[in-house]
């Protein structure tokens, strides 16, 4: 007996069969993981989402009427109330 079947990186019979397997394995724990992050990911694009989109209608605003920064700080300031009050929903379901 030389030992060389006994090595552990030398790959046996159904070397193939173990690679599918592992590969079924990280695939499911994959689109396991990647839907209980869904809502996480939703909530977060609603924070960023709300921001940009009430923080333009500000700027609009400012652009359009010819004031200050006013409304863009308050259309700023909005959403990120909107946001964070998405989030929250999201993290803290009731």
């Amino acid at each position: 007996m030389d030992g060389r079947n006994n090595r552990s990186d030398h790959p046996g019979p159904d070397s193939n069969a173990d690679r599918g397997l592992f590969l079924e394995r990280a695939a499911k724990s994959f689109q396991e993981t990647v839907t209980r992050a869904g809502p996480m990911a939703v909530a977060s694009y609603t924070l960023i989402g709300a921001i940009l989109v009430l923080g333009g209608i500000g700027y609009a605003l400012d652009a359009w009427r010819g004031s200050g920064h006013w409304f863009l700080l308050g259309g700023l300031l909005l959403g990120i109330i909107v946001g964070f009050y998405e989030l929250a929903k999201t993290v803290w379901p009731s």
